[in-house]
């Protein structure tokens, strides 16, 4: 007889609060707003609805701020942000979710439903929420 698993989908494990900045802001701005936050990862919004979401994380700022000894204050997010980012589906299942993010070594994705934000998703959400489910 073959075991029928539960399917549980990305919107089951995601996180609905997420930090998001403009890309013309400061990289001053967006690590205050990563402190207040208490996040590592900023999504970045986009200019207009022809254009695509972005991301800053703190690795970002290490490797194109503090290394080059650049002054957060005078570079903008834009100047350093990975865009266009990769997105998962709200209803994909967590198991190809997670093979995604194995394929192309990813920290996080938008969770994106009507091309709009409706969440965030990480490695850690899909093992410690999504297997904790199962188990």
């Amino acid at each position: 007889m073959i075991e029928k698993r539960a399917l549980i989908r990305v919107r089951d494990v995601m996180k609905t609060d997420y930090g998001s900045i403009d890309g013309v802001a400061t990289v001053a701005d967006a690590l205050k707003l990563m402190k207040t936050l208490k996040t590592a990862v900023l999504l970045v919004n986009k200019r207009d609805d022809t254009d695509e979401y972005g991301m800053i994380n703190c690795g970002d700022i290490a490797r194109h701020v503090l290394a080059k000894d650049r002054a957060p204050d005078r570079v903008n997010v834009y100047e350093i942000m990975s865009k266009p980012v990769i997105s998962v589906h709200p209803d994909m299942d967590i198991r190809y979710c997670s093979r995604l993010f194995a394929e192309y070594n990813l920290v996080r994705a938008p969770v994106l439903e009507n091309n709009q934000i409706v969440g965030i998703i990480s490695p850690n959400s899909l093992v410690l929420d999504g297997l904790f489910q199962i188990c």
